[in-house]
């Protein structure tokens, strides 16, 4: 792959989460009965800055989880080319019933994980309301999921690929395209 360019570099990329997390409280009209949960892999970190973003501007802990979609997506993940799907639970410590529910992801493309991630969401409660929160829309949607906030829209092309790296897990924080060879 040839990397394009960067998009986002760390200092953009706080920017970003920050109008985010005043987006979200302003959308909510504050944090009473909110909940952030983090979609495996990099929406777990970033649902967690979200998370602390908030804490900074209203002075609370929101109640925050990881979701893992694996069994949930039509292609599913297998352990060894094993009948059995690779299992990863949830991690939700508060119920989800009667709670607006922000998903958060690092980069929505064709609808397909999120909608993974809402079927997974309803198996532990009824949330009130499920709101979509990501770094990343880089178009191209197979099904009609549109985020509610969006760090930034970087329209692509289908030869290209969007790469988030996160502090927590790659040691650096940037958004870039690179083009498929």
């Amino acid at each position: 792959m040839n990397k394009k360019a960067n998009v986002l570099d760390a200092n953009a990329m706080k920017r970003a989460l920050t109008r985010i997390a005043h987006e979200i409280l302003e959308r909510n009209k504050g944090v009473e009965g909110l909940m952030i949960v983090g979609i495996k892999t990099r929406g777990v970190p970033i649902a967690n800055r979200l998370r602390d973003r908030i804490r900074e501007i209203e002075g609370v802990d929101v109640p925050i989880g990881e979701l893992d979609i694996t069994l949930y997506r039509d292609d599913l993940t297998h352990i060894d080319d094993q009948k059995e799907p690779k299992l990863n639970d949830a991690n939700l410590k508060e119920q989800v019933t009667g709670k607006n529910v922000v998903l958060v992801d690092d980069v929505l493309y064709t609808g397909r994980t999120v909608r993974a991630a809402m079927d997974a969401l309803m198996d532990h409660g009824r949330p009130s309301q499920i709101q979509l929160a990501v770094l990343v829309d880089r178009g191209h949607r197979e099904l009609p999921i549109r985020a509610d906030f969006i760090g930034k829209n970087i329209p692509t092309s289908q030869s290209e690929i969007i790469t988030v790296e996160l502090e927590e897990i790659d040691h650096n924080d940037s958004v870039s395209i690179f083009e498929k060879e």
